[in-house]
């Protein structure tokens, strides 16, 4: 799909990148992507009949249960930004929605997202039917996936998670962040806001990949002089939502290699009760920040790597 050709959707959302948005790679940080995907959501959903969805006073609102997250082109501070949406599927109780968020001077694709959201009660979350305006306006706003959309490294099949503290402690899984909620890391019901999840991640990962990178660069032909980390591709499972005051804890592992990128698991886990609030994994690259490309993973790094990569780690 070249910028010429129409991207499937209708507007949902548009913006910009502002400098605080922006990480020490020097482009928006994946926080934001999906900060941008929530409001884009409430634009969708206004699309759907639901226009009061994400208001305190709504009858009825909608929960990410999956997002599939293709991070194609880097947004820096300044950059224009707009996201369109669709309809891909939608169940009795569940729907598959696309965004695609795009540089509006060019228009080129900065991320694709497809997310799986849910129908749900306020306050308890409990799922119910869709009311019939929503499928009717379902038909007008259907899409397909376009190929850069599509997943390229992850597997999107169903799964039955075997996160928990204990399994992570039995991993080897390396803490990457510790903490807990607080009121303005939820949403207007409560629940945690969905781009806390990947944020923490974010806040947490040089620790854990920093060595995982040094390994890259130790093998690499060319050594860049400054280099850190991009990541291409997201799957995020939200299983349950903490609220205000619960505590959360990021174990991260390695899965492998894979081409030129490491794939690695991040599990969010409840230190209280040891079960999942959530799984995801991701598609990352060590990123020379002069050249703004792809570090390759030599055959030596990828045998260097593949001591640290745990057995049996998956969502």
């Amino acid at each position: 799909m070249t910028p010429t050709e129409p991207l499937p959707g209708v507007e949902i959302w548009r913006g910009g990148v502002n400098t605080w948005d922006c990480d020490e790679m020097g482009h928006m940080n994946v926080r934001f992507y999906v900060v941008r995907a929530m409001e884009g959501l409430a634009g969708l959903a206004a699309e759907l009949g639901l226009p009061h969805a994400f208001s305190p006073y709504a009858n009825a609102t909608v929960v990410v249960r999956e997002q599939h997250i293709r991070f194609l082109r880097e947004a820096h501070a300044g950059a224009t930004l707009h996201m369109l949406g669709g309809v891909v599927e939608v169940s009795e109780t569940e729907a598959k929605v696309l965004q695609l968020l795009v540089h509006t001077a060019s228009g080129q694709l900065a991320a694709t997202f497809q997310t799986t959201i849910a129908h749900v009660t306020p306050r308890e979350g409990e799922a119910f039917p869709w009311p019939r305006v929503v499928h009717e306006r379902a038909q007008a706003l259907k899409v397909e996936v376009p190929p850069q959309a599509r997943a390229r490294s992850l597997d999107l099949s169903p799964f039955e998670t075997t996160a928990g503290l204990d399994r992570a402690d039995d991993l080897g899984l390396k803490r990457i962040g510790l903490g807990a909620l607080s009121p303005t890391d939820c949403d207007v019901f409560g629940r945690m806001r969905a781009e806390q999840f990947i944020g923490r991640v974010s806040d947490g990962i040089g620790a854990f990949i920093g060595p995982f990178r040094d390994t890259v660069v130790a093998h690499a032909d060319h050594k860049p002089a400054r280099v850190g980390g991009a990541v291409l591709e997201y799957r995020l499972a939200h299983l349950a939502w903490p609220r205000a005051g619960d505590r959360v804890e990021l174990r991260s592992g390695l899965v492998g290699t894979e081409g030129q990128a490491m794939r690695v698991v991040h599990w969010m886990l409840d230190p209280t009760t040891g079960k999942a609030w959530g799984t995801s994994e991701a598609v990352a690259i060590t990123f020379d920040l002069d050249a703004r490309k792809v570090v390759p993973i030599s055959d030596a790094a990828r045998a260097a790597l593949a001591k640290s990569a745990v057995a049996g780690l998956a969502l």
